[in-house]
């Protein structure tokens, strides 16, 4: 079965950087969109950003462009997440996901979630 693992969350202070990595099996990876979403307490899930199957493209939203880059190694199976000049408020548990079908630049229609990882931002 999918099976999506995250890894690299911690306490960092703000202005710091996270690499966060999500390691896929049981699916073929480069047929997969997949994408990065965080929540933060008290908040609805967010959309962070995707990359298309062949991860030559990304997108990101608003409160990721500029800091936050979406990258994947198709030989390891795994997506990573990028995450420079962190702010108090990027503290979430940040999930990575994969959809068979759809749009990199969508918030919609994943099917696939890992457990989540700790980001806690101090500062």
């Amino acid at each position: 079965q999918v099976q999506l693992v995250e890894s690299g969350g911690g306490l960092v202070q703000a202005g710091g950087s996270l690499r966060l990595s999500c390691a896929a099996s049981g699916l073929t990876f480069s047929s997969y969109v997949m994408g990065w979403f965080r929540q933060a307490p008290g908040k609805e899930r967010e959309f962070v950003g995707g990359i298309n199957r062949s991860g030559s493209s990304t997108y990101y939203t608003d409160s990721a462009k500029g800091r936050f880059t979406i990258s994947e190694d198709n030989a390891k199976n795994t997506v990573y997440l990028q995450m420079n000049s962190l702010e108090p408020e990027d503290t979430a548990v940040y999930y990575c996901a994969a959809k068979r079908f759809g749009n990199y630049g969508s918030s919609f229609g994943y099917g696939y979630w890992g457990q989540g990882t700790q980001v806690t931002v101090s500062s």
